[in-house]
């Protein structure tokens, strides 16, 4: 089932509509500004539904604080490396909001938009064009973003064309914490991946790869994130933490990825996708804003787990391309399935 409801203006003055899911185990709150998850709520182990993900009471929270939460992120997702690239022997520029580099689309990504939201049974669809030239990207970019629940999961659906050759790397920003407490520190976590892609001090990747075997970034196995997050490795100081994206091995099949899970609440979260990569990033620049309920937002109290192209990849032929080509469709798929114990 699927309802909707006024959830306020932005400074503007235009309207934001809250939709909201429900399948009877899971429930899911979606704006359409930002194509965004507002709240998603799922079962502990006792039964009770906990909201599991970071947000704002109302549109003004994401119109002004930065973060990204919850939104749907592009027309690149991650950086891109001194704000250019080339594609087809022409130079594009975009907008640095990121020290030099541009990250997550630019001044006015996806994350800003008003989506066209419509219901089409039991899925939402959201839908944008994204102009030829908007923050410096060529051609008219047209999106589709699908919302589906099937039983305690949400599923999202990604499909673009363009009418020019485009770099394009989109995914969803959520902010989860399993537990409901102010840290995500004991949080247990698994990927199914043997390399980082490293990065320099600005957080753009080297173009090499890292084996993860017998550093801080193996999670190969469960293990506590609160671990090794501030072991003296090199990676580990220039991203603060975890800030990685992680190269996943069955590129193109969909499946299971990484898990979440947390003691306290007993919630497991399954990450699946037939995306390239996942950027880990363990909330090191949250910095005590005010979001939903009040709750204060600190540093690593929720953790992101963003299925992904590489970053940086228009700049780095050693990566797979991330180049949407005219005629040519792309569709990624990621779901978070979500049980307890």
């Amino acid at each position: 089932m699927i309802t909707k409801e006024a959830f306020g203006s932005l400074s503007n003055g235009n309207k934001v509509t809250k939709y909201i899911l429900d399948n009877g185990v899971i429930q899911a709150h979606i704006l359409d500004y930002g194509a965004t998850i507002q709240s998603l709520f799922v079962k502990d182990a006792s039964g009770n539904m906990t909201d599991v993900v970071f947000g704002y009471d109302n549109p003004l929270g994401y119109e002004v604080n930065d973060g990204y939460l919850g939104a749907v992120v592009g027309r690149v997702a991650n950086r891109i490396k001194d704000c250019k690239f080339s594609l087809k022997e022409k130079t594009y520029k975009l907008f640095a909001n990121d020290g030099k580099n541009s990250l997550h689309g630019g001044q006015f990504g996806f994350d800003k938009k008003i989506f066209d939201a419509e219901i089409e049974g039991e899925n939402l669809v959201l839908r944008i064009v994204s102009p030829n030239g908007e923050e410096g990207y060529p051609g008219n970019l047209n999106l589709k973003v699908t919302y589906s629940l099937k039983g305690g999961a949400i599923t999202l659906d990604y499909e673009a064309t363009c009418d020019q050759d485009t770099p394009i790397s989109i995914t969803n920003h959520a902010y989860f914490n399993l537990s409901g407490e102010e840290s995500i520190l004991d949080h247990e976590l698994y990927i199914n991946s043997d390399y980082i892609t490293p990065v320099d001090k600005t957080l753009i990747p080297t173009g090499e790869l890292m084996i993860v075997e017998n550093t801080p970034f193996d999670f190969r196995k469960m293990q506590k994130i609160g671990l090794y997050i501030d072991y003296p490795h090199k990676q580990i100081a220039y991203g603060g933490g975890y800030d990685h994206n992680y190269v996943l091995k069955n590129y193109g099949l969909y499946e299971k990825v990484a898990t979440l899970y947390s003691a306290k609440s007993g919630i497991k979260m399954d990450v699946l996708t037939d995306n390239m990569g996942i950027q880990f990033y363990s909330g090191n620049f949250l910095s005590g804003v005010t979001g939903k309920d009040f709750k204060i937002y600190n540093k690593r109290s929720a953790l992101c787990l963003e299925t992904q192209n590489f970053p940086n990849a228009i700049n780095q032929p050693s990566f797979p391309s991330c180049v949407l080509k005219t005629g040519e469709r792309y569709k990624r798929k990621t779901t978070y399935s979500f049980s307890a114990k």
